[in-house]
Order: structure tokens, then C-alpha cells, then sequence
């Protein structure tokens, strides 16, 4: 039986994850407000530049594929600890690299080292909280990881304009550590935890049809969402905005509107199942881009937060839905969550680096274009999983029994 709401063990592993979820998305995004600033660096293109967080995503995406698997033997808390510690101490390392190659080795590096959390997080929940409680703990995670990305763009932003890009790298780096010695205080051992054999991927975790679409709705909605952040800093450090780097970073405040979208989505999920939930947050999506298209300061900030909050719900509904469905279907879950999160990181390196080209051929309506296509193929396989049957017997009502929905 896992911990209830309310319990002291259920607000443990909620903050500490939450923590972790900073931790990890600070430092794995921690280039992307830097990229004008590495582009003039190390002159290179802006398309070039965003590599600096393309290779993190790659080697975080490629790394999934084994701590997924691997956490089935060894253990989640393990992994995770491992992690955060690993990608702190290399975070510190690209603040002194001495030039562009040695960075990308050093960003490649750390997006292997940050695999173990995103690999074992929703599973871990899964394992360690009672059923009614999945949806809203994996939205309070997904809120962390929101957090993160903000918190990492704010504080490499603010301290590069003041002191330039090697210290705004070393001060993510320093709030990585300490949000991974937060973990380790926080978080508590696994209960429910069985070891199994390390072994050949599941075949259902690639021909369940649900599962591919929930896969594929993380590429595409990933990608759309770096390709729109990647693209606004050039945006804004040219005209008519003309902003520094502490200024254009500034508008990453509105990621707390994507920590409270996840959670509330994940309530909503709960409450009403998530095939109601995740086509709303595809709409979301598409109407914050279309309100970045006029060229007024206020009006571009408020799209951001809309499609901000819209991105957050389709990615905190889907990434609880996976480990739910596998587990359902008989798949281990870990397999399946990694399957997930390597196409969400697959999005972001591939789809999301075509902002730059995008930016360079047709400025930023062309980026908007762009993200609205990826977002549109999301919405598609959205819709489509309404009439996908679920796997576990739905209740009449939503909100009959909560247990039930976990196939949903």
C-alpha cells in the first residue's frame, strides 16, 4: 500500500521530488537563455549555438534507454541520487570549459549524467503512492520541472548580463547541488520496489498503439515548446525589443503558470480521466503561439504563459499516463517511461533545433509555424486516444472509483 495525501511520507517524497525535478531542468536548459551570448562567445550561427542544449537532450535521450531498463534491477532512489550529484559536479565543469567543442562534450556528458531522475521519477510515484494519488503527484513533479527551467533561464540570464556566461553556468550548477542534498534528506528508500532482471525491451512497449501516441505526443509537443523558447531570446535581443540577456531572461517568469497547470491537469485528470484533459491542453498550446505573433512586449509574454500552461498539461497528463498503461498492459513500467521520455528528449534535440534555421529563413512567424505544426500532430493523436479502449474497466461516472482510471 503506498502513502495517502496527507501522510508525512506522501509530502516527503512529493517535495523531494519536486527538488529533484528543480534540480534537473535547471541544469539541463541552463544554455538556452545563454545562447546569444555563447553564439557571440565562441562565434558561432544561432542555429549552432542551440546545440549547446541539443547535445544535453541527446545524451539524456540515449542515456534513457539504458537507466530505464537498468532501474528495473538496481532500484529508483539509487539512480536518482546518482544523478542529480553526477550532473552538478559536471554542471561545474562546463563553466570552465575552454572552448565550444570541449562545452558540447561537457553538455553531452551532463545530459547522461541527468537520465537517472526523468528515467524513474513517475515510476517511482507509481510505486510508492496510493493509486488515487498518481495524477497529482506526477502534475506537483512536472511542476518542479517547470520551476527548473525557469529558475535555470532566470539565474544564468540574470548573472551572465552582470558577469558573463561562465559564471551564470557555475551559479545553475551550485543550485543543482543543493537541490540534490535536498533529495537526499527528503527522499524516502522504496517500500514497494521488486527487482527484476535487467532484460530485452518488452515488445508491447512498442506495439501498444496508446503508448506510441503517447510517445509521439511528447516528441511533438516538446519540440514545439523548446523551438519557441530557443528562438525568443534572439527575439528579444533584436528589434523593436532590443532587450539585454538579464531582461529577455526575465521572461521565463512565466514558468510558475506551467507548475500550476501540471498540477491542477493532474487533479483534472484524476477527477474527469485524462483523455478529457490532454486535447485541451493541445488547444492551450496553439492559442498562446498564435498570441506571440504581434510585435507588443505584454501581448508576446502573455502568449508564453498560455502556451506555457498548455504545454505543461499535455506533458504532465502524458507522462503519468505511461507508466499507468503500461502497468495495466503488462509492460514494465520503467521500460515504458523511458520509451517516453526518449522521444520527448528526441523532440526537443531534433524538432526543437529547427528554430534556429527557422528563425534565420522566415524570423519569428515561421518559428510559430513551426511549433503550431508540431502542436497540431499532438492534438491529432490526442483526439485519437479518446477512442483508444482503455486497459482496466472505466467506470461510468469519473469520479465513481478513482483506482479505476489508471488504465486511462
Amino acid at each position: 500500500m503506498g502513502y495517502h495525501a496527507g501522510e508525512a511520507g506522501y509530502r516527503r517524497v512529493c517535495l523531494a521530488l519536486f527538488a529533484a525535478g528543480v534540480a534537473t531542468f535547471a541544469l539541463l536548459y541552463s544554455t538556452q537563455a545563454l545562447l546569444p551570448e555563447l553564439a557571440v562567445a565562441f562565434r558561432v550561427t544561432p542555429a549552432q549555438s542551440a546545440w549547446s542544449l541539443s547535445v544535453a537532450t541527446v545524451g539524456l535521450g540515449v542515456a534513457l534507454l539504458v537507466t530505464g531498463p537498468l532501474s528495473e534491477k538496481v532500484g529508483r532512489t539509487r539512480l536518482i541520487h546518482l544523478s542529480l550529484t553526477l550532473s552538478g559536479l559536471v554542471g561545474l565543469a562546463c563553466a570552465v570549459a575552454p572552448g565550444w567543442p570541449a562545452l558540447l562534450a561537457l553538455r553531452l556528458l551532463q545530459g547522461v549524467a541527468l537520465a537517472g531522475l526523468p528515467a524513474v521519477a513517475t515510476v517511482y510515484l507509481r510505486e510508492e503512492l496510493h493509486a488515487d494519488t498518481h495524477a497529482r503527484a506526477a502534475g506537483l513533479y512536472i511542476g518542479g520541472t517547470a520551476l527548473g527551467g525557469m529558475a535555470g533561464r532566470l539565474v544564468t540570464g540574470g548573472i551572465a548580463e552582470a558577469y558573463g556566461w561562465r559564471w551564470a553556468m557555475a551559479g545553475v550548477a551550485l543550485l543543482g547541488l543543493l537541490c540534490a542534498a535536498a533529495v537526499g534528506a527528503l527522499l524516502p528508500p522504496s517500500r514497494n520496489f521488486a527487482p527484476r532482471a535487467a532484460g530485452a525491451m518488452t515488445l508491447r512497449a512498442v506495439t501498444d498503439p496508446a503508448l506510441l501516441s503517447l510517445y509521439a505526443i511528447g516528441a511533438c509537443a516538446m519540440g514545439a515548446f523548446v523551438a519557441v523558447y530557443n528562438a525568443m531570446g534572439f527575439r528579444l535581443t533584436s528589434a523593436p525589443f532590443l532587450l539585454g540577456a538579464g531582461a529577455a531572461g526575465a521572461v521565463f517568469l512565466v514558468y510558475p503558470v506551467g507548475t500550476l497547470s501540471s498540477a491542477v491537469s493532474g487533479r483534472l485528470a484524476d477527477r474527469y480521466g485524462r483523455r478529457a484533459v490532454m486535447p485541451f491542453g493541445c488547444l492551450l498550446t496553439a492559442a498562446g503561439l498564435l498570441l506571440t505573433l504581434p510585435d507588443r512586449l505584454p501581448v508576446v509574454v502573455l502568449g508564453l504563459a498560455v502556451m506555457t500552461a498548455g504545454f505543461f498539461c499535455v506533458h504532465g497528463v502524458a507522462s503519468g499516463w505511461v507508466p499507468a498503461r503500461a502497468h495495466a498492459g503488462g509492460v514494465p513500467p520503467g521500460q515504458a517511461a523511458s520509451l517516453y521520455l526518449f522521444a520527448y528528449y528526441a523532440g526537443s534535440s531534433i524538432f526543437g533545433s529547427l528554430s534556429g534555421t527557422a528563425w534565420s529563413l522566415g524570423g519569428w512567424p515561421a518559428v510559430v509555424t513551426l511549433a503550431l505544426a508540431f502542436i497540431a500532430i499532438s492534438g491529432a493523436l490526442a483526439a485519437g486516444l479518446r477512442r483508444m479502449p482503455a486497459l482496466t474497466a472505466e467506470p461510468a461516472a469519473p469520479m465513481a472509483i478513482p483506482g479505476k482510471l489508471a488504465g486511462r
